[in-house]
C-alpha cells in the first residue's frame, strides 16, 4: 500500500499577483508547507504538478487568441508559460519536501495531474502504477478546476481519494462547493 500526496498547481501565476490569480493562493502554499512539516511521514511519496504551457502558442486553444477576451471556461489568459517566473512554484511552498515533479499542458489544455509527465517524458499514470500508489490526498489550486480534474481522474484510476479542503482554494466559492459535492458523491472523502 503506497500513500501519496498530490500538490496541484501551486504556482505564481495562480497566486496573488499572477496572471490568473486565485485569492488565497499564497496562504494555501504556506498551509501546504506547514502541513508537510507536520505530516510528511504520513506519505510514501509527495508529488507536485504544475502547468507548463508552451510560449508563443495558444496551447491547443487553451489561451485566448490575440485580441480576444478569454471566456474563463475553455480559454484563459496566458499563464504558467514554461521557464517563466509565473510557471514557478510559489515561494511559500517548500520544494525540499517534494519527491516528484509533473508538468502538464505542453502545447495543449490540461487540467488533471494525470495529463502530465515527468521531465523524462514518462506519463503520470505510468509513474503511479510503477510506484504502486493506491491511496492519495489532494491539495492545491484551484478546487473547481485542476484539483477537481485531478481528483476525478484519481478516483477513475481506482485510487482511494481524500481532498484536504482546507489546503485548497478555488476560483469561486460556488463552483468550489459544487466541485467538492461532486467529488463526495463519487466516493471521495472531503476532509
Amino acid at each position: 500500500m503506497t500513500k501519496a500526496l498530490f500538490i496541484i498547481d501551486v504556482q505564481n501565476d495562480f497566486c496573488e499577483g499572477g496572471s490568473l490569480a486565485v485569492e488565497g493562493g499564497a496562504a494555501v502554499a504556506s498551509g501546504i508547507t506547514n502541513y508537510l512539516v507536520e505530516h510528511q511521514n504520513d506519505y510514501d511519496i509527495v508529488i507536485a504538478s504544475r502547468d507548463w504551457h508552451d510560449a508563443n502558442s495558444d496551447n491547443g486553444g487553451h489561451f485566448a487568441a490575440a485580441g480576444e477576451e478569454p471566456d474563463f471556461v475553455n480559454t484563459w489568459p496566458a499563464h504558467c508559460v514554461s521557464d517563466t517566473a509565473g510557471a514557478e512554484y510559489h515561494p511559500n511552498l517548500d520544494l525540499s519536501m517534494i519527491d516528484l515533479h509533473i508538468e502538464k499542458g505542453q502545447g495543449k489544455p490540461a487540467y488533471s495531474i494525470f495529463e502530465g509527465t515527468n521531465r523524462a517524458g514518462v506519463t503520470f499514470p505510468e509513474l503511479i502504477t510503477e510506484l504502486e500508489v493506491n491511496e492519495v490526498d489532494i491539495v492545491g489550486i484551484a478546487t473547481d478546476y485542476c484539483v477537481l480534474a485531478s481528483a476525478l481522474d484519481s478516483k477513475a484510476f481506482g485510487l482511494q481519494v481524500r481532498v484536504l479542503s482546507q489546503l485548497t482554494v478555488g476560483v469561486a466559492q460556488d463552483s468550489s462547493g459544487l466541485a467538492l459535492t461532486k467529488l463526495s458523491a463519487i466516493g471521495c472523502e472531503i476532509i
